[in-house]
C-alpha cells in the first residue's frame, strides 16, 4: 500500500480539510498519516510522498520550513517539490511572473497616487500585517517599517471591483482544472475573519482559465496541488493576486467530488 504524509502545523484541528483528504486517500488505496512538519521524531524517509498541507505557522519560521523541505525531498518524493516552496513562500515571484498582476510598488519611496492602498509584507498568509488605508502617507510610513525590520513590503492598489466582483479562485489538481470558488474580499468595509471562508461555487470565465493555465505553464515543475487567486482590474482585464502553491485552503467542501480529484492526482503522480 502507498503511504503518504499528510503534513500539518501544532494546531491541526483548524484544518477542517484533513479528514476528508485522508478520507478519499484510503478510498484511493492511499494510507495517509498525519505528521507536524517541525516534530523531530519522524522518519520522512518511511513514507512514499511527504505532501505539504496545512503548515500555515511557515511564514513566523520561513527559514526554518524551507530547511525541513530541502531535508525531506533528500529522502523522499516532496509534494509540492522544494524549489516550488522556495520560490512561493515569498511573493516577490509576482515580479517575475511576466503575467498580469496586481499593480505592486515595492518599497516605501515614491508610492503611486491611488485612492486606497494595501501594504503587506511579501512573506505572510492569511491577510497577517497587511492594512488598507486611503492615507498615502500612511501608507509610506507602514511600508518603511516593514523595511526597518527586513522585510520587503508590497503596496498595491485596493481594488473596488472586488466588492462587487469577488476574488475567484481557480483549483487545480495535478495541473487539471478541479473547481473554482468566489472569495469575499479579507479587507472589504466590515468583513470579518470567517467571510473569505464562506466561498461559493463558480464558474470562471474563459479570460480568467486562460490567464491560470499561462501561470501553471510558468512553473516549471510537476504541481500536485495550485490555487491561482484572480481578481478584475478597473478595465475588466483579470489579473494574478496571487498563486497558491504552498499550503492553500482548498474549498474541498465546495465541490463533492474535489477530494477524490486530488487523492486522483497524488496516485497519478506517484
Amino acid at each position: 500500500m502507498t503511504i503518504c504524509a499528510y503534513v500539518t502545523f501544532a494546531n491541526p484541528s483548524t484544518d477542517d480539510e484533513r479528514e476528508p483528504v485522508l478520507a478519499a486517500w484510503r478510498a484511493a488505496g492511499i494510507e495517509g498519516r498525519v505528521e507536524r512538519w517541525d516534530d523531530p521524531g519522524v522518519d520522512w524517509s518511511a513514507y512514499d510522498a511527504v505532501v505539504v498541507r496545512s503548515v500555515w505557522d511557515y511564514i513566523l519560521r520561513r527559514e526554518e520550513f524551507l530547511a525541513w523541505a530541502r531535508a525531506v525531498e533528500a529522502v523522499t518524493r516532496l509534494l509540492n517539490p522544494y524549489a516550488v516552496l522556495e520560490a512561493n513562500t515569498d511573493k516577490t515571484y509576482l515580479r517575475d511572473l511576466g503575467l498580469p498582476v496586481v499593480p505592486t510598488h515595492w518599497s516605501s519611496h515614491d508610492l503611486p497616487d491611488w485612492p486606497d492602498y494595501v501594504v503587506k509584507p511579501s512573506v505572510s498568509g492569511g491577510a497577517r500585517d497587511t492594512t488598507r488605508t486611503a492615507d498615502r502617507a500612511q501608507a509610506a510610513r507602514l511600508a518603511a517599517a516593514l523595511e526597518a525590520e527586513g522585510r520587503t513590503p508590497m503596496v498595491q492598489p485596493y481594488l473596488d471591483m472586488v466588492e462587487s466582483e469577488g476574488e475567484t479562485s481557480l483549483l487545480y489538481f495535478n495541473g487539471r482544472l478541479s473547481h473554482a470558488v468566489r472569495r469575499s474580499p479579507m479587507l472589504a468595509t466590515g468583513a470579518t475573519p470567517d467571510d473569505n471562508a464562506r466561498a461559493q461555487l463558480r464558474t470562471p470565465a474563459p479570460d480568467q482559465v486562460e490567464l491560470a493555465e499561462k501561470v501553471l505553464t510558468a512553473v516549471p515543475h510537476a504541481l500536485l496541488y495550485a490555487r491561482i487567486d484572480l481578481v478584475r482590474l478597473p478595465g475588466g482585464a483579470p489579473a494574478v493576486i496571487e498563486v497558491e502553491l504552498t499550503e492553500p485552503y482548498l474549498y474541498l467542501g465546495h465541490e463533492p467530488s474535489a477530494a477524490g480529484r486530488f487523492a486522483a492526482a497524488l496516485l497519478e503522480l506517484l
